[in-house]
């Protein structure tokens, strides 16, 4: 069942047929044709299976996950697919990511949703553990999902990382939360994790060595 879930998931990827001036990758999701200008020389701006993972989980369970007008922020964008396709099923979408990726993230989201979405996404300055009072102040910042695919790895900015999410994350908010496992760390970041958030996996592909979590505060108030 994994591998064939999987197939499916990678199957939604295409190539260019012949060798173009930008680097880019196509996708198949929420019923259109998505193209991703990439920089090979930046994590942060190529499209990792983890996004392709969550990407498909939106789609796939868009019933039981309406984004239909409903506010989503991606943190560590990157190259804005998950963005992209959270806009193309409904949300009004925030994508962030650190200054030096905007330019190709604005990018890669303005030529894919531009008079596609209900709702057109903005793009805006997120580097993890900085200003986010200032920013995205509690008071009039309320996200129903925090959208996060491959944020965790092997980076000095775990602990900043786990800030952001407690800053952003309000007692109804849910995170959607894409994760490849490399190192201890990994580990040892859901762990700490988990002392703030009730965390429940919802999807595991042994093959890809990535998980799919839904998480919501600690202690929060239920009905």
């Amino acid at each position: 069942e994994d591998e064939q879930i999987v197939a499916e998931i990678m199957e939604r990827r295409f190539f260019p047929d012949h060798i173009a001036y930008k680097t880019w990758e196509g996708f198949h999701f929420a019923g259109h044709e998505i193209r991703i200008t990439e920089a090979t020389d930046c994590y942060g701006a190529v499209v990792w299976p983890s996004a392709l993972v969550l990407c498909y989980f939106l789609e796939t369970n868009s019933k039981q996950c309406n984004l239909v007008d409903k506010n989503v922020i991606e943190i560590g964008a990157g190259t804005g697919l998950v963005s992209i396709v959270a806009s193309l099923l409904g949300a009004f979408v925030t994508a962030t990511d650190l200054p030096e990726l905007l330019g190709n993230l604005q990018y890669n989201i303005l030529q894919n949703t531009k008079q596609k979405c209900k709702h057109q996404p903005c793009v805006k300055e997120l580097s993890w553990g900085i200003d986010l009072e200032k920013n995205f102040p509690r008071s009039s910042c309320h996200f129903d999902y925090i959208m996060a695919a491959d944020v965790v790895y092997h980076h000095p900015f775990l602990d900043e990382l786990l800030l952001t999410f407690d800053h952003l994350c309000k007692n109804d908010t849910v995170i959607l939360w894409a994760m490849k496992f490399r190192l201890e760390n990994e580990n040892r970041f859901v762990d700490r994790f988990q002392t703030l958030f009730d965390l429940e996996m919802i999807s595991n592909f042994p093959s890809l060595n990535i998980a799919l979590y839904k998480a919501m505060r600690k202690g929060r108030m239920k009905a």
